[in-house]
């Protein structure tokens, strides 16, 4: 996860006070993520707690080494995993210490392995929306239908949702870049049914003195009315009204991951799918039936928000290969008929 500061050549000295507090409130001034925060909380815990629950300020070089070493040896962590705890720490130190030792390290990495994107055939993909129900439905069919990423069906709010260009806008996505990708046109009605549902649901909120959301980036101090605009609002928000861990402001977050991936889960099982089927799989499928479909690879490198073409062209390994109706270049020689045995 590459870290990103709040503007250029910021700096932000945090207030005196215990380590995880600090940490914490720097992450926040920076508009981390709350998953990432608590990411990066966790990879610190262990860091110290891994060397004996020294104070950091007391370690440096040789204990972060050894620690990464040992998530890639003894753990057998993923690269991703070991490249997040490094993050986290590197971090820790440059943010919030003010001791920078990126450039230092050098601890024994995981090795990062090429695997190959699991891929739903069309008519899987049919029969696993079959066995989905409701709004998991729904969700589904946005994820396989627009190349979706998980967080980002469930982070969608009412203005991304451009039914006149027929195109989803998706706000921060991974690498915190805004990009568009497809809205199909079969899903208008269902959306604008769900959308309905919510508008209800919020217009009670409002009632009853709530209907505040989260907003990123302190936008609600910049304008105190957004947070209970009808735009902003999550397109699939939770059934509850829930604490906010940061603002402690009583309002109603998105819906939780794990209800569509357990019902992904239970529908792939329902459907007899022998492949391992999950949320990813069908943003795998939706990248490789356009492939297949003959879309150009650059396009579909911007649906899907990859920073490097060389990310989307490992779809070409997995999609159907057709050599039916391909001649080979022989074929275009004047005479090549003759008998040479």
């Amino acid at each position: 996860m590459p870290y990103q500061r709040a503007r250029a050549g910021s700096k932000y000295t945090p207030k005196p006070g215990k380590l995880l507090g600090q940490v914490r409130e720097v992450l926040r001034y920076h508009h981390y993520a709350i998953r990432t925060e608590k990411a990066y909380v966790s990879w610190i815990l262990q860091f110290i707690r891994f060397n004996g629950t020294r104070h950091p300020r007391e370690m440096g070089k040789p204990e972060i080494e050894r620690f990464l070493s040992h998530l890639s040896m003894n753990r057998n962590v993923a690269a991703a995993t070991q490249s997040q705890a490094l993050n986290a720490i590197v971090f820790l130190y440059r943010d919030v210490l003010d001791m920078p030792v990126s450039d230092k390290l050098a601890p024994v990495k995981a090795r990062k392995k090429k695997r190959l994107p699991t891929v739903l055939a069309r008519d899987e993909v049919n029969r696993l929306l079959i066995a989905m129900k409701g709004t998991h439905r729904l969700m589904a069919k946005l994820m396989y239908g627009s190349g979706l990423r998980l967080m980002e069906v469930l982070r969608l709010r009412v203005h991304d949702l451009d039914f006149a260009n027929k195109q989803i806008i998706v706000r921060d996505g991974k690498g915190n870049k805004d990009r568009s990708t497809l809205f199909p046109v079969l899903l208008h009605k269902q959306v604008r049914a769900r959308l309905e549902r919510v508008k209800a649901l919020h217009e009670k909120d409002l009632n009853n003195g709530y209907g505040e959301v989260y907003l990123p980036n302190a936008l609600a101090k910049k304008y105190p009315n957004a947070a209970k605009s009808w735009g902003w609002q999550y397109a699939f928000p939770s059934k509850s009204l829930s604490r906010d861990p940061r603002s402690h402001k009583t309002r109603r977050h998105h819906s939780q991951e794990s209800g569509l991936q357990k019902a992904v889960k239970n529908a792939s099982l329902e459907a007899e799918i022998v492949k391992r089927a999950t949320c990813h799989t069908l943003r795998h499928s939706f990248a490789t039936h356009l492939l297949e479909d003959g879309v150009n690879i650059r396009v579909l490198q911007e649906l899907l928000g990859h920073k490097d073409v060389s990310t989307t062209e490992i779809y070409t390994h997995v999609m159907d290969k057709s050599f039916q109706n391909i001649d080979s270049p022989l074929q275009g020689l004047d005479d090549v008929t003759d008998d040479d045995d």
